[in-house]
């Protein structure tokens, strides 16, 4: 969890302090008054990049050359500083001085998520947003997982540049062993989280949607056959594409759920329930491994969502006990338990209205 945060010239924010409450985090005010961009900017400093997808060049504030954002964080009762620069030339990072981590530092640092209005995405949007889901509780559950993967993603890209220069296929079967034994370790690795994570996924689903919900982990490849015989089959049409059709990189995670509920999904607020409800096992299954509190970022809970399925969510995020900053366009719509803390924000300029209880 986050005690300390700063952010210098991030968007429309200045210069921005936060002391945060160990529980829950109120930050409200108007549309674009900057409740969104301080949440970008904690977020940013977890992972190293934005969870909206902006480039360097709109994250500087206007007139600057550079942001800038700091934060102490505790770590099973150690303390932990994390900072971040990014300008024009390019990002620094340092996680208690040492600049050599990178983003990956950071994401061990100080773990969080985020549920936005796009998180939908999840449900709707294309296999890279759910292989991203699965390979982050990899990344904090399984400690070979992030080698593997960086790995893998080199195997792949030399590959693929193989296959785009037409290569002889001698040349392109040279690649195939390494790229074999690493597709195959990301993908066991895929699956143990999965199972791991399957009891708070269906739980949350039950939770918040009223359904039991299946999960299953689509590999990339047939099944019926071995990672190295659709290579070898596919070899054609990986030449005529430029590019390798088969493995890890094409895997997906498929939701199942009965006829009736499918129907009610169609509209955004129930595939935000049910992004949610992913979002939310994947940081009890994390929480639950690290024995420490993540910190959880809730961007506009209540758009798309009706009162009641407001009320589950913010019981279900109770219940988790992790460190929780939302935004709210009005302080009363979430409901703010005891020892809170509770911001204003307007053009970007940050008031406290409720300062933190003594943090335990």
């Amino acid at each position: 969890m986050i005690r300390l945060f700063r952010a210098t010239n991030f968007r429309c924010l200045e210069h921005a302090e936060l002391t945060l409450a160990d529980n829950f985090n109120l930050i409200y005010g108007a549309n674009a008054s900057g409740k969104t961009s301080l949440l970008e900017a904690l977020a940013y400093l977890g992972r190293g990049k934005s969870f909206r997808g902006a480039s360097t060049a709109n994250l500087i504030r206007h007139g600057s050359d550079e942001f800038l954002l700091f934060g102490q964080a505790e770590s099973l009762g150690r303390a932990r500083s994390l900072g971040v620069r990014n300008s024009r030339s390019g990002l620094e990072v340092r996680v208690d001085g040492d600049s050599e981590g990178g983003a990956a530092a950071l994401a061990e640092a100080l773990p969080l998520q985020v549920i936005d209005p796009e998180v939908h995405n999840l449900v709707a949007g294309g296999p890279e947003l759910r292989r991203r889901f699965l390979d982050w509780v990899a990344f904090h559950v399984e400690h070979e997982h992030l080698m593997a993967w960086r790995r893998f993603r080199r195997a792949l890209k030399q590959r693929n540049a193989a296959l785009k220069a037409k290569s002889a296929a001698a040349t392109i079967r040279s690649w195939n062993a390494e790229f074999e034994a690493l597709g195959a370790a990301l993908d066991e690795s895929r699956r143990r989280v999965l199972d791991v994570t399957l009891g708070s996924l269906k739980d949350f689903g039950l939770d918040l949607l009223g359904t039991e919900l299946g999960f299953e982990y689509r590999q990339g490849w047939s099944r019926e056959r071995s990672l190295h015989e659709a290579l070898e089959e596919g070899m054609d049409r990986d030449l005529s594409l430029g590019a390798t059709q088969h493995g890890p990189h094409r895997a997906d995670l498929k939701i199942s759920y009965d006829e009736k509920q499918a129907r009610r999904l169609v509209s955004r607020g129930q595939q935000k329930l049910l992004a949610s409800a992913m979002i939310l096992a994947a940081t009890e299954t994390v929480q639950t491994a690290l024995e420490r509190p993540l910190l959880l970022l809730l961007d506009d809970p209540a758009a798309e969502l009706d009162s009641d399925a407001l009320a589950r969510l913010m019981a279900a995020v109770a219940g988790l006990g992790c460190q929780v900053v939302a935004t709210s366009l009005d302080s009363d719509l979430l409901g703010v338990p005891d020892g809170a803390a509770v911001f204003h924000v307007e053009r970007g300029a940050l008031t406290v209205i409720r300062a933190p209880q003594d943090n335990a």
